[in-house]
């Protein structure tokens, strides 16, 4: 599989990822045996980035993380800060969509000293003295409205970007950029805290939806700055297509987003590609992208988008993915 270069740091990482939310039981328990599969079956394609985050199931995609790398210390692997763990006070059967997570309680901490706790936390459920990439998780509007979100960039920019160049500079990190789902807090963080190598957007730049193309990618051509794409199928309806109780942006999809994806659907159709296909076609060949995520607990899915990616387009159905 072709690797990529992120940023300007040397690190490369394979073209595909594999986003491991699903492992960490998202939206429906997952057993060890079947994380066990869909991990050597994204081995065995060639993937070798792999991105969680303690967020994914409490810590819980981390730690299944831990006994498959023992064995790879080749593979490139990102998480991510922002929210520190600590045991439980009380059960907890589910969790953000997650459901029988690690028992953990979790607060947001973008301070230095949260980031630092966060990323030792991290190193010891996954096993491994230093990450690859660190990724600043659901900072932003989108996550804490914009009141709440005052305070936590405060913090950022307060102590947490110097705290992530220290760390970089140290070799703890090779990498360090944003994980979010919006646009504007990234071009924020680059104005206001100064350089960053990745952002790893998720559903900002697809064949739905292009909004990063506006202002982001520009400015991340100008700094050098790498993305790595996630929620390439807009949370489902790129996958499913405009069928009924389709999702987008975690729920359900309104009638102008079905009819745009109606029309896209139309046009894939017309040179011959299933909705899906055409998706996961725009993400990898977009000249920003340096790694697309393919997240899920399947490997009969993860399959099926990988001989996706392989399937050969039709020359003017570039038009399309432009």
């Amino acid at each position: 599989m072709k690797t990529r270069q992120i940023g300007q740091t040397g690190l490369r990482v394979t073209e595909v990822a594999f986003g491991c939310a699903s492992i960490g039981n998202l939206y429906r328990a997952v057993s060890d045996a079947d994380v066990e599969a869909v991990l050597e079956r994204a081995w065995d394609a060639g993937i070798r980035y792999f991105d969680t985050a303690p967020h994914y199931g409490r810590g819980l995609s981390e730690q299944r993380l831990k006994p498959f790398l023992a064995t790879r210390p080749e593979a490139k692997v990102s998480t991510k800060v922002g929210r520190v763990l600590s045991p439980a006070a009380h059960p907890i059967p589910e969790a953000d969509s997650y459901v029988n997570p690690a028992q953990n309680d979790v607060r947001y901490d973008y301070s230095g000293d949260g980031i630092e706790e966060s990323l030792e936390q991290s190193c010891d459920r996954l096993g491994r003295c230093g990450i690859d990439i660190v990724y600043v998780h659901d900072i932003g509007a989108y996550t804490h409205g914009e009141a709440g979100n005052k305070p936590h960039m405060e913090a950022l920019l307060g102590s947490g970007y110097e705290r992530l160049v220290r760390l970089k500079e140290q070799g703890r990190i090779k990498a360090f950029g944003l994980g979010v789902n919006e646009c504007e807090v990234c071009l924020d963080v680059m104005k206001q805290a100064g350089p960053i190598d990745v952002i790893l957007l998720a559903g900002r730049l697809t064949l739905l939806d292009r909004s990063a193309e506006a202002e982001l990618v520009p400015a991340c051509q100008a700094a050098g700055t790498s993305l790595v794409l996630g929620g390439i199928f807009n949370s489902g309806i790129l996958a499913t297509g405009p069928v009924e109780g389709a999702t987008y942006d975690y729920g359900p999809a309104p009638k102008e987003v079905l009819d745009r994806v109606r029309d896209l659907q139309d046009q894939a159709a017309g040179y011959g590609l299933p909705l899906a296909t055409a998706a996961l076609h725009f993400a990898i060949r977009h000249p920003s992208a340096a790694s697309v995520l393919l997240g899920t607990a399947k490997p009969s899915s993860l399959t099926r988008n990988l001989d996706a990616l392989s399937h050969p387009l039709p020359a003017d159905a570039a038009d399309m993915l432009r």
